[in-house]
């Protein structure tokens, strides 16, 4: 019974602290096409520092070594410029690129495979204790600037576009851009790489270029339906000009370029 239990402990214990920083080196590698070398990576890189900090960080704060924590977190943080919380829960194989101006709060929670650019900001709001900031589950990619804020949860597999502001839950395997950030697409059933994480954040629908398109449709429409009316004949669209520039006048769209 005692070899049972001692078993089953050690299959759900979390992994060893070294074995979490060799997977958070690898995933650098996976994730950053400039990384070239491992001493390159373990010298230069700002976020590999932070996170290394905070793992170390996290675990004196976790033993009940709350001032030390703290003191390794600031060092921490006037190294690398990643200001993370030494409570804050961090999963595995997480990736800060470039490590700039990163700001992690202390009930933030981050899953597995999370990925955040320079910028981004897991805040709270509130001056309340208890979880005040978000937890955003496996696979999440955050944008350079994003801010994500208060006690919310981020679905697996998330893009959140860069400079959003994000203020409520996502679902899983959605896009959110933004402000306040909208939920923009869904990725559900489409095809994945293999190693589960899709980087292409650049890859965002544009919510006020298609707004655009719709209006001047419906624009178009109108117009035809007026025509009919007045039983004149339906407006001639001519690609590339605009319909209230004459003929002798270059239409404003050139103009404007010009």
């Amino acid at each position: 019974m005692s070899e049972a239990i001692t078993m089953t402990a050690s299959l759900t214990a979390p992994p060893a602290l070294w074995a979490t920083l060799k997977e958070d080196l690898a995933c650098v590698f996976q994730r950053d096409p400039a990384a070239r070398s491992t001493l390159e990576v373990l010298t230069t890189y700002p976020g590999v520092h932070a996170l290394l900090t905070h793992r170390l960080s996290h675990r004196l704060w976790l033993a009940g070594w709350r001032f030390p924590a703290r003191l390794l977190s600031f060092l921490g943080r006037t190294l690398t410029n990643v200001d993370i919380h030494p409570g804050a829960t961090i999963g595995r194989r997480f990736f800060i690129d470039h490590g700039a101006c990163v700001v992690i709060g202390e009930t933030a929670e981050v899953g597995d495979d999370v990925t955040l650019y320079h910028g981004v900001t897991l805040g709270g709001t509130s001056w309340n204790k208890g979880k005040r900031h978000p937890t955003l589950a496996d696979g999440v990619v955050v944008g350079a600037g994003a801010k994500i804020l208060g006690p919310i949860t981020i679905g697996e597999r998330v893009r959140v576009g860069a400079n959003s502001v994000v203020v409520k839950d996502v679902p899983a395997d959605r896009t959110v851009v933004g402000v306040p950030g909208r939920i923009v697409d869904t990725r559900a059933g489409s095809s994945r790489p293999e190693n589960g994480i899709s980087l292409d954040h650049n890859l965002l629908p544009d919510p006020v270029a298609k707004s655009i398109a719709c209006l001047i449709e419906r624009i178009e429409s109108m117009e035809k339906e007026l025509a009919e009316l007045r039983h004149e004949p339906a407006p001639v669209e001519h690609e590339g000009e605009c319909r209230s520039c004459t003929a002798g006048d270059l239409c404003c769209e050139n103009e404007a370029m010009h």
